[in-house]
């Protein structure tokens, strides 16, 4: 989504896709190993006879694969209690530029050394090929609890996530639409939301029966300020909860011909203040913004709406996004929550990071590819590139490494 995988120049596409074979389900250990071609959903599936399922579940999880969650660092609705792909990814194989096959991490509990593991979630491809993942797997929840709750305002909705995750609870999702995202989802889906409400609040409880029964009393408790809420606890009412949240980016459609998914991500308090500045923006640009996101991790996905056939409403739309992103910064956040860096939010990434922050980055690019042949062009800018957009100054005009500009 913001163009990690795609090409910037003349070069050598290196596609994955055939090595989709999902290598061994070990139910005693908990674990999977896979290629990278196999698709996120896949892992669940094969586990689930075993009674155990893979957490991460970016609403794309029908199609997207592993290795592309693991070069973005992925995460989904689950990510709130049970962490992005790189807290469910245990080892890696990987081939590095030079041709080395390198197995780092592993099925056990820890390893000696660095935390490469750590390193390449997220990295989008400029460090090394992952060719195998060894994948967490988590044991089937014995309940599961679906609560949606109707407000009349968004900044009453985003208080409402403060207030559940200052009170200790842990939803395993806990996502928040407003009123433009909620038509068009109803329309598009038939889930069954309340059209008149302002924002809705979907929250997923899991875990065992007399803990998320606890948890549901405390969760009504705290939501008294909604003016409508609902509970499922049968299991086909908790999926049609989530129905049209799952449905929510296609459903956009039905509102414009085109729309630019911003991918930022602050800290929860703030969420309230951040929605009202989006807002602002929207009428500013005279743009129209639908909010769905991952509420409990301050995880953002505004949708700004345009037509691509009218000359300029792109560049309205992307200047738009990048006052959210630079945003997000200033309130602590990040350019990113999940969707990378690519070279969408190049950009933006003079403004996350200062000079000497960058030359570290360059640095582990270096130490890994010398020849900057992997994936060039993405995720980290050069420090002249931030330098002429007036977000930093290079000490006397020089960089650490001369060959890392070309990057």
């Amino acid at each position: 989504m913001s163009g990690g995988a795609l090409p910037l120049a003349d070069g050598v596409l290196l596609v994955l896709s055939r090595l989709h074979r999902i290598l061994e389900i070990d139910a005693r250990n908990r674990v999977a190993r896979v290629q990278p071609g196999v698709r996120n959903l896949q892992v669940s599936e094969a586990a689930r006879p075993q009674g155990l399922y893979y957490a991460p579940d970016p609403s794309s999880q029908v199609a997207c694969s592993i290795g592309g969650n693991i070069a973005e660092n992925a995460g989904g609705i689950h990510c709130l209690k049970y962490g992005l792909t790189v807290h469910n990814v245990l080892g890696m194989e990987l081939i590095t530029m030079a041709g080395q096959r390198l197995r780092i991490g592993g099925a056990g509990l820890d390893a000696p050394g660095y935390d490469l593991n750590a390193l390449i979630c997220g990295s989008e491809g400029l460090l090394a090929v992952v060719v195998e993942a060894t994948l967490r797997l988590l044991p089937c929840p014995e309940s599961v609890c679906g609560v949606l709750a109707a407000f009349d305002s968004v900044r009453k909705a985003g208080d409402a996530v403060t207030a559940l995750i200052g009170a200790g609870i842990t939803p395993a999702g806990l996502e928040l639409m407003d009123r433009l995202a909620i038509r068009a989802v109803e329309a598009y889906s038939g889930a069954g939301y309340p059209v008149a409400a302002e924002a809705v609040l979907l929250c997923a409880l899991d875990g065992f029966t007399a803990q998320v029964q606890a948890d549901l009393r405390r969760v009504q408790e705290l939501l008294q300020g909604a003016t409508e809420v609902r509970v499922a606890t049968a299991a086909a009412d908790c999926q049609q909860l989530w129905v049209g949240r799952k449905a929510a980016f296609p459903a956009m459609g039905r509102l414009a011909p085109d729309y630019y998914c911003v991918d930022g991500s602050i800290p929860r308090c703030h969420l309230g203040t951040m929605l009202e500045y989006i807002a602002g923006l929207g009428e500013e640009y005279g743009l129209s913004v639908a909010n769905v996101f991952h509420a409990g991790d301050g995880n953002l996905h505004p949708l700004i709406l345009y037509d691509g056939g009218v000359p300029g409403a792109l560049a309205q739309a992307e200047a738009l996004g990048g006052r959210i992103l630079e945003e997000c910064v200033r309130l602590g956040g990040s350019i990113t929550g999940e969707h990378g860096v690519g070279v969408e939010k190049l950009d933006q990434m003079c403004v996350q990071f200062n000079a000497a922050e960058h030359r570290q980055l360059h640095a582990v690019k270096h130490a890994f590819d010398p020849a900057g042949l992997l994936n060039p062009g993405k995720a980290v800018p050069s420090l002249t590139h931030c330098a002429e957009l007036g977000g930093m100054h290079v000490r006397g005009g020089r960089l650490p490494h001369p060959e890392l500009e070309r990057f």
